[in-house]
C-alpha cells in the first residue's frame, strides 16, 4: 500500500503509520468507500493508546478533584444521541474509559458508520464511578467531533448517489487528528485522498510556477519518486489540464472549474489519455474536481469526472450532539 512506501532514511514510526493500513489506500486505483461489505475499522494500537492517554492527561491533570466523592462507588451510564447523524469513534470511547478502569463493562449498541436517531441509546457502561466521570468529557468530545465529520460526509455522499462519482477528503485536517478525521470520512461513506505528502505527488500551482511548468515538474517528480507513486497535477486552466495529460500524469485535479467547463473539457482529456496510451504511455487517467460548493455536487458529478474532493466535512461540520447519563449502582 502507498502508506508504507520506502523513502531515503526511512520515516519514523508514528500514530499515522501504525494505523494507516486500516484506512482506505489513497492510491487513485485503490480508492474504496466504506460500505456494509467494506466496513471502516480502526484498531487501538499502542501508538493510538498513547495518544488517548495524552488526551486524558490533558483533562485530568494532577488528578480529578471530585474523585474523592466517588471512592469505591460503582456506577452505570449510557450515551444518548440528541440529534440524528452517523456514529464515529465508539471503540475509541470504550478504550478511553478502560484506560482508567480496565475492568469496565461496555456494550456498543451502534457500530461506527451506522446511522443514529435522536434519542437513541448507543453505548452502555458499567464500572468504577470515578473513572466514568473522569473520562466522560474527553470521550464525548472526541466522538462528537468525529461523528460530526461522519455525519457531514454522509450527507455529501448522499447527494452523489447513483452518479458513480466518489467523494474524497483532503489534507485539511486538525493537526494530530488526521488519521481519526480521515477514518471519520470513511465512516460517512467517503474515500480517503492522500494521508500525507509521501502517499502521492500532487503538483500544485506553486510547484508548476517554480519548476518551470507542467512538463518540467512532472519529469522531475518522475525521476525521483518511487515507481509505485501516483502523480497528480492540479490544473487551474484548460491548458494546464491538457499539458498534464500529455506529460503523463496519473490524475488531474481540476480546480474551480464550472460544471459547464468540465462537461466540455472531460471528453477532450479522455481522448488525450487514449492517444497517450496508443503511443505507449499510461492508459489510466483519474479526473478529479475540487473547489466545489457542497450544493453543486450533483451538477459536477454529471460532468463525467471520477472523483470530487472536498474539505467541507472536516472544516464546516458541527459536532454531533451526544450526552452521557448516569444511574448509580448499589455497592
Amino acid at each position: 500500500m502507498a502508506f508504507s512506501q520506502p523513502w531515503p532514511g526511512g520515516r519514523p514510526a508514528s500514530l499515522i503509520h501504525s494505523v494507516a493500513q486500516h484506512l482506505a489506500a489513497p492510491r487513485q486505483d485503490d480508492l474504496a468507500a466504506a460500505s456494509p461489505l467494506n466496513p471502516p475499522s480502526l484498531p487501538i494500537t499502542p501508538a493510538l493508546e498513547a495518544q488517548l492517554r495524552g488526551w486524558l492527561a490533558e483533562d485530568i491533570g494532577r488528578g480529578d478533584l471530585t474523585a474523592a466523592a466517588l471512592v469505591g462507588r460503582s456506577a452505570q451510564a449510557h450515551w444518548l444521541a440528541k440529534a440524528p447523524g452517523v456514529l464515529c469513534g465508539g471503540p475509541l470511547a470504550v478504550a478511553l474509559f478502560r484506560l482508567l478502569d480496565p475492568q469496565l463493562e461496555a456494550r456498543l449498541l451502534v457500530a461506527d458508520g451506522e446511522p443514529l436517531k435522536a434519542g437513541q441509546r448507543l453505548l452502555e457502561l458499567s464500572g468504577d464511578g470515578a473513572a466514568l466521570v473522569a473520562a466522560e468529557r474527553t470521550a464525548l468530545n472526541l466522538v462528537m467531533r468525529l461523528s460530526g465529520i461522519a455525519t457531514a460526509t454522509a450527507a455529501l455522499v448522499a447527494s452523489l448517489e447513483g452518479s458513480g462519482v466518489r467523494l474524497a477528503d483532503t489534507r485539511k485536517t486538525t493537526p494530530g487528528l488526521r488519521v481519526l478525521e480521515k477514518y471519520a470520512a470513511r465512516c460517512g461513506g467517503g474515500v480517503n485522498h492522500r494521508l500525507g505528502l509521501d502517499d502521492a505527488a500532487m503538483l500544485k500551482e506553486n510547484h508548476l510556477a517554480w519548476s518551470g511548468g507542467v512538463a518540467a515538474a512532472v519529469a522531475a517528480v518522475r525521476a525521483g519518486a518511487p515507481w509505485p507513486a501516483r502523480l497528480i497535477v492540479e490544473a487551474e486552466s484548460e491548458a494546464e489540464a491538457v499539458a498534464a495529460v500529455r506529460a503523463g500524469a496519473d490524475a488531474v485535479l481540476l480546480d474551480e472549474f464550472s460544471p459547464e467547463a468540465l462537461t466540455a473539457l472531460v471528453p477532450r482529456l479522455r481522448v488525450l489519455a487514449r492517444e497517450r496510451a496508443a503511443g505507449g504511455g499510461a492508459a489510466d487517467l483519474m479526473l478529479e474536481a475540487s473547489g466545489v460548493a457542497p450544493d453543486q455536487l450533483a451538477a459536477y458529478a454529471a460532468s463525467g469526472i471520477d472523483l470530487i474532493s472536498t474539505s467541507a466535512a472536516h472544516t464546516r461540520s458541527a459536532w454531533l450532539d451526544l450526552s452521557m447519563r448516569f444511574a448509580p449502582l448499589l455497592a
